[in-house]
């Protein structure tokens, strides 16, 4: 676990997503509202924790209903002892560490040395919303222009996505998966 004093402990339902509702796929769970409540984001937000005992560190996904939720894979899931329709226990806390920087950032960080300069100062969650602004485009066409868009407007200054909505809620661009069970 992160070194932190504030552990935040629930319980869950586990659900196959209906998409690929085959015994043995992955499944999912959604925080508990007041348990999403304790994490410093309504957006993409890292955890460390345990789910029925066995430690992960995972990215939270907001749900746009002002929540999260966790995918758990088959191996988790195996070593945590449950599976679809299980009740489970976890206890998270956040992990205020790097996000992954997707290559095509990194590449166009690297030719752009003032944005490259804007994006080394600004804070973790800044770095997160450029990230999760730029992977939430839906076509490859609008994920390359939001790259673009992104170094243009670090190398000018801009130290935050404009009127991003890192929950999801208002523009529904997030969500859980649909649950087969």
């Amino acid at each position: 676990m992160t070194k932190t004093d504030s552990k935040i402990r629930f319980t869950a339902k586990l659900f196959r997503p209906a998409a690929s509702a085959k015994v043995g796929s992955w499944t999912f769970l959604t925080l508990p509202k007041d348990a999403s409540a304790k994490l410093p984001s309504r957006g993409m937000t890292t955890v460390e924790g345990t789910i029925n005992g066995i430690s992960f560190r995972a990215t939270l996904e907001p749900d746009g209903q002002k929540s999260h939720w966790l995918k758990v894979n088959q191996k988790l899931s195996k070593a945590a002892g449950a599976d679809a329709g299980d009740e489970v226990t976890l206890e998270l806390a956040p992990e205020a560490s790097e996000p992954t920087v997707p290559t095509d950032l990194r590449k166009a960080l690297a030719a752009d040395p003032k944005a490259r300069e804007l994006w080394e100062e600004i804070t973790i969650n800044a770095r997160t919303d450029w990230i999760h602004w730029i992977v939430s485009a839906k076509q490859p066409e609008t994920r390359a222009r939001r790259v673009a868009n992104a170094c243009s407007m670090l190398a000018g200054g801009k130290r935050r996505v404009c009127c991003f909505d890192r929950s999801g809620f208002y523009s529904k661009c997030f969500s859980a998966p649909e649950a087969a069970i």
